[in-house]
C-alpha cells in the first residue's frame, strides 16, 4: 500500500497526503481555501483513476450534487459529497469532494483505503488538476459552503535556502499546463520571505489575486511578500505558521508571454509546479526546455 503521510490537523481530525502527491491549503478561488478551513489533496493520478481515503472514519452520508456545466472541457456531470465521521474525532465529520464513491454509507474506512475514483468537475478551471476537497465540519453543520473548521499544517518548513532567480525545466506539457521544476526550490516547495523569515509560497498567482504562506514563526500582521527579492504581495491576514497575502500588480512572464504559477507543498520533497497560461491554449513549451521566468 502506498505511504501516506499526516500533513494537516483540525479539531483532531489528521488528514493524510500520499507520499507521492501533495496538498494545498490556499491554492483555489473558494470561500473555506481562503479562511483556511479547506485543504486540497492532490494524489499526483490521473481522472479517473482509484483515490484513497485520506482519512479513517465511518461513511455517515453520500449525496450527489449538481455543478455547473464546464465550458472547455467535458465534465462528470455531477460531483459528490461523502460525509466521514473521524475515528479520531466522532463529534467531526470529514467533508470531501471531487470524488465517485466506490463506498456506501456505513463502510468503515481506514486512511489509505480506496475511497472512490477522481473526477473532473463542473466546479473546476480548465487547467485544475485532479484533486480531493477536505473540510473538518462540525455534525450540525455539515453542508454550508462556510462553517468548517481551521486548519493546522503539521509538516515543518524546515532548512530554506535563498532563492534569486526562477530557473525552470519543462518535464511535462500540454493544453493546460506545464509541470516545471524550479532550481533550488525548497524541499517542501517554492520559497518566499516574510517579515525577515523564510516561507513557503501556496496559491495559484497572480491570476487569483492572492495566495497564502507557510512559516515555522508566526508572521507580522502587515508587511510585504517577497519572491527572489521582488515585492508580490501584502499580508491581508495572519494564521499560525503562516499568512494570507492580497497580490500587487505583477505578472509573471516568459519572454513576453504571461502565465500564472501554481505552488503546493510537497510531503516527501521533490516539488513540482505548474505553468498555467493566461490564455486558453497559449502555453507551448517542449520537453527538456531551460528557461527562466521574470518577475515584472
Amino acid at each position: 500500500m502506498e505511504m501516506h503521510i499526516p500533513v494537516a490537523r483540525a479539531n483532531g481530525v489528521t488528514v493524510f497526503c500520499p507520499s507521492e502527491g501533495r496538498y494545498a491549503f490556499y491554492n483555489s478561488p473558494y470561500p473555506a481555501h481562503r479562511l483556511s478551513t479547506g485543504i486540497d489533496i492532490y494524489p499526483g493520478k490521473g481522472f479517473g483513476d482509484i483515490v484513497a481515503s485520506p482519512v479513517s472514519g465511518r461513511v455517515t452520508l453520500i449525496r450527489k450534487l449538481k455543478v455547473p456545466q464546464a465550458s472547455r472541457f467535458i465534465d462528470h456531470g455531477h460531483d459528490t459529497v461523502i460525509f466521514v465521521e473521524s475515528r479520531e474525532n466522532p463529534r467531526r465529520l470529514v467533508k470531501i469532494l471531487h470524488a465517485e464513491p466506490c463506498v456506501q454509507e456505513g463502510d468503515v474506512l481506514e486512511t489509505g483505503q480506496t475511497l472512490g475514483t477522481l473526477i473532473r468537475s463542473g466546479y473546476f478551471g480548465y487547467s485544475t488538476a485532479p484533486h480531493i476537497h477536505l473540510e473538518v465540519r462540525r455534525l450540525e453543520d455539515p453542508l454550508r459552503a462556510r462553517g468548517g473548521l481551521h486548519f493546522e499544517r503539521l509538516q515543518e518548513i524546515g532548512n530554506v535556502p535563498k532563492l534569486g532567480i526562477l530557473e525552470c525545466l519543462v518535464l511535462q506539457s500540454k493544453a493546460e499546463y506545464a509541470e516545471v521544476e524550479i532550481s533550488g526550490a525548497s524541499q517542501l516547495g517554492l520559497q518566499c520571505e516574510v517579515g525577515g523569515a523564510p516561507g513557503v509560497l501556496d496559491g495559484g498567482f497572480p491570476y487569483y489575486g492572492w495566495l497564502g504562506v507557510h512559516t515555522d514563526i508566526n508572521p507580522p500582521e502587515v508587511g510585504p511578500v517577497y519572491l527572489c527579492g521582488t515585492e508580490i504581495a501584502d499580508i491581508s491576514k495572519t494564521v499560525p505558521m503562516g499568512c494570507v497575502a492580497s497580490c500587487r500588480g505583477f505578472s509573471l512572464n516568459i519572454g513576453k508571454m504571461r502565465i500564472g504559477l501554481s505552488t503546493c507543498l510537497y510531503p516527501r520533497g521533490d516539488p513540482r509546479f505548474f505553468l498555467i497560461p493566461i490564455s486558453h491554449g497559449a502555453l507551448s513549451l517542449e520537453l527538456g526546455t531551460r528557461f527562466f521566468i521574470e518577475i515584472c
